[in-house]
């Protein structure tokens, strides 16, 4: 089975949207020890999601780097 790594985003400066280069990923909210419940989120078919604990509208953006973020700094190491 391949191993899969699920990418963590957090959004600790309070930004409305995030664009990330993943559908499938995990919300932290904030970095800790102000984050929320550890959500899993799946885009789907679709190409946005809103996180339902901080409402961040986290949307895909293929033209971004693997390790990037729109806004930056929104990246969790996991």
């Amino acid at each position: 089975m391949a191993d899969i790594q699920i990418r963590y985003f957090q959004n600790t400066d309070g930004h409305a949207k995030i664009g990330i280069p993943v559908k499938k990923f995990k919300c932290i909210g904030a970095n800790p020890p102000h984050d929320h419940p550890h959500i899993y989120l799946d885009m789907g078919k679709n190409n946005n999601i809103v996180c339902p604990y901080c409402s961040t509208n986290y949307t895909l953006n293929t033209q971004i780097n693997n390790n990037e973020t729109l806004p930056p700094n929104c990246n969790v190491e996991n």
